[in-house]
């Protein structure tokens, strides 16, 4: 078996320096057995037991909210585009893209001269039927006349029967031909009000229902010389005062969410600035993709700072308590399936672990409900190497040298006050 130059070079060595790396390995290892092993019992001579390096922090009593925090982004509250009901060339484009809107504004042209010449048209038409209603109505009081003449004839014995007859039918005809001439008439007027309809489409106006007043161009399709057909798209109207935001939240925050929910928005494009909201509408169902359901916030934006596209971040109030007992969230561990913290006992340098029941989370923070009276300091890094009554070290209070480790340092004595030190006379 070859022998390693350290094991050749130690043999080789004086007894002398065999005897110093012997003394030396010793210290080596009562030093490492005085780092891991305190005196538990030390004063009495008893066993030393482990002892783990920790970091603790103040139990703190205070305010704390539940908050949940949703990312989503925004969209308009309402919009629609603007398309001509009828096809023609784009003549004029009075809006472009931010241009503000007010309801019934005319925003574009279409070319009209073939839709004046049908109204012109239509117009001629009608006088004819009203020339046609007039010569009709003429004709007709006339037969009147003359069968009334024949009915008196007839009575007088003057006329014969079929004299008369052929006075009634003359006169039923004449009717007939009247009621005719006024169908007609009715007839061009209607097709004068198509005429003058469609003249009108030429004229397009952005109209809405509801909502506010004032809106804003959102994109244009479309310039200025473009053949348009009927419900092609020229612009787009947007509402942005009141604007919408849309969040997606799970199955854990869709129970706890109602919609007139107050809510604070805030956008990395304003930081610092908030925005109120509030919930308005909820989806009844979870999307099987996703597991997730649409929720819709509304933002008052009176500036109209907020645009459709901006990310946003979402903050809902579940709940909140003004005088609550506070550790820190990495202070709660779990030991045999119970969650509790370790409370460092600092005259005995000992952790005890004591079961909480945690409440409301907020950020690095959580809310111990049960023990009440939890007080003290909570250990907050180390406790992955501890166990219920280990001993414990804490390097921010210091040592002390002459007594286990984990003991607090003495201070030095100070020193009398006097004449400072100097050389005797």
């Amino acid at each position: 078996m070859t022998k390693t130059p350290l094991i050749a070079a130690l043999k080789k060595s004086p007894p002398a320096v065999k005897a110093a790396l012997v003394v030396v390995l010793a210290l080596a290892v009562w030093g490492l057995y005085k780092i891991f092993f305190s005196s538990g019992g030390a004063e009495a001579g008893g066993p030393r037991g482990p002892v783990v390096a920790v970091e603790t922090t103040a139990v703190q009593r205070g305010p704390i909210r539940d908050i949940g925090l949703f990312s989503g982004t925004l969209i308009p509250k309402t919009s629609f585009s603007i398309a001509p009901k009828i096809s023609g060339k784009l003549k004029r484009l009075l809006v472009d893209i931010g241009d503000l809107v007010r309801q019934g504004q005319l925003v574009a042209v279409l070319e009209d001269e073939e839709y004046q010449q049908q109204v012109l048209q239509a117009e001629a038409d009608l006088r004819v039927a009203k020339a046609n209603l007039v010569e009709a109505k003429s004709s007709l009081d006339l037969a009147k006349r003359d069968l009334e003449r024949a009915r008196t004839l007839h009575a007088k014995g003057i006329q014969s029967d079929s004299q008369l007859d052929a006075a009634v039918a003359q006169a039923e005809a004449q009717e007939s031909r009247y009621k005719v001439a006024e169908a007609q008439e009715a007839n061009r007027q209607a097709a004068l009000e198509t005429a003058r309809v469609r003249l009108s489409y030429t004229q397009i106006r952005a109209a809405w229902e509801r909502g506010s007043e004032v809106r804003y161009v959102g994109e244009r399709f479309v310039n200025e010389g473009a053949m348009l057909s009927p419900n092609s798209q020229i612009i787009s109207i947007i509402e942005l005062q009141p604007i919408t935001a849309v969040i997606f939240v799970t199955d854990k925050d869709y129970q706890r969410l109602g919609t007139g929910q107050e809510t604070t928005i805030t956008s990395s494009a304003f930081s610092g600035k908030t925005f109120a909201g509030k919930v308005v509408r909820i989806a009844p169902l979870l999307q099987e993709t996703s597991r997730q359901a649409r929720v819709e916030i509304e933002i008052t934006n009176p500036e109209s700072l907020l645009k459709p596209g901006m990310f946003i971040t979402a903050q809902v109030e579940f709940g909140a308590r003004a005088e609550a007992t506070i550790v820190p969230l990495n202070a709660v561990v779990q030991r045999s399936n119970t969650s509790g913290v370790f409370q460092a006992d600092l005259e005995n340098l000992k952790a005890k672990f004591v079961p909480v029941k945690v409440g409301i989370v907020q950020g690095e923070r959580a809310e111990v409900l049960e023990p009440a009276s939890l007080n003290g300091e909570v250990v907050t890094l180390g406790h992955h190497l501890l166990e219920d009554g280990v001993n414990i070290i804490l390097p921010q209070k210091g040592e002390r040298p002459d007594g286990p480790p984990g003991a607090p340092a003495k201070k030095k004595p100070e020193k009398p006050a006097g004449k400072p030190a100097g050389k005797k006379p």
